[in-house]
């Protein structure tokens, strides 16, 4: 096969993303439910992943690897979440959507926004005709993609079991990964997504690099919008007047997993430079930073 709109299947793989989430928004908004949007976005890289592979029909080993990555991450993160929203019920960041046609199709659009471009590295290599032998990129790749997963997916399911826990009804996950970072789940993404980055890089020619944008935006989007942001309000409203919350807040780094007792006693200004602690996690409380 071959060529689908473009050689490297940017048109194909947008008209699938758009569709693929115009259908699960056509059923958010008529059945009023939100069980199915994080399904939908983590589903949809696979759909994307396996449709390029396929539609190419090349085969090459770089790209089944990178593609079974993606599909591996997709699996674990759709049905991880989908299983969790059937287990606690309602997703409370559509409260204020679930009658709001206009914010609903917001978020939806959004979302396929997301997932069409930080899945362009594994897009350009599906499309890609150049096949050369492995470097040392793609091993490197792979490995921080294994290590940014099993972050992910540790960090994930030693939350869910904390919430689960009856003890521990009204406190913050501080156990396991979470003593380390206070978002180690974010951090696990993202580096598993630079993994992914890196391992097309092989293969990666010209205006080609410009995939590094799927990785920075990601980044962007869980450091800036819709990830850490959200998480650190919600928190700081629910534990911000708690002495040994803003004690984890401040020894706990925000994303990059550090030791307590070292992150505790880093200038802040070294921490806002290099580690992310950005004055917006803390609007809250302003008067008192994370330091």
């Amino acid at each position: 096969m071959g060529t689908v709109i473009d050689s490297h299947f940017l048109g194909f793989t947008a008209i699938v993303t758009v569709g693929y989430q115009f259908l699960f928004f056509i059923i958010t908004a008529l059945l009023k439910i939100d069980k199915l949007t994080d399904f939908a976005g983590s589903t949809n890289f696979i759909v994307l992943a396996i449709l390029t592979l396929v539609v190419k029909g090349s085969w090459h080993f770089r790209q089944v690897v990178l593609s079974s990555l993606v599909i591996i991450w997709g699996l674990r993160l759709g049905l991880f979440l989908l299983l969790r929203i059937l287990q606690w019920g309602e997703d409370r960041r559509f409260d204020e959507m679930r009658g709001n046609l206009g914010r609903l199709a917001v978020f939806w659009i959004s979302q396929a926004v997301w997932v069409w471009t930080v899945s362009l590295p594994v897009t350009v290599v599906n499309a890609s005709d150049r096949n050369p032998s492995l470097h040392a990129a793609d091993i490197v790749g792979w490995i921080i993609w294994i290590i940014g997963f099993a972050i992910e997916a540790i960090a994930d399911q030693q939350k869910l079991s904390f919430k689960n826990s009856p003890e521990n009804r009204g406190k913050w996950c501080n156990v396991g990964l979470w003593k380390y970072t206070r978002h180690p789940n974010y951090f696990g993404e993202i580096f598993l997504w630079w993994g992914i980055f890196v391992a097309a890089t092989p293969i990666l020619d010209g205006a080609e690099w410009l995939v590094i944008f799927g990785p920075i935006f990601l980044t962007l989007l869980l450091l800036f919008i819709s990830g850490l942001p959200l998480l650190e309000e919600s928190a700081d409203k629910k534990y911000g007047n708690v002495a040994a919350y803003r004690i984890y807040k401040r020894t706990t780094s925000p994303l990059i997993p550090l030791p307590p007792l070292v992150y505790g006693n880093l200038p802040l200004w070294f921490k806002k430079i290099f580690l992310f602690e950005l004055p917006l996690y803390s609007r809250s409380f302003p008067d008192e930073g994370p330091n």
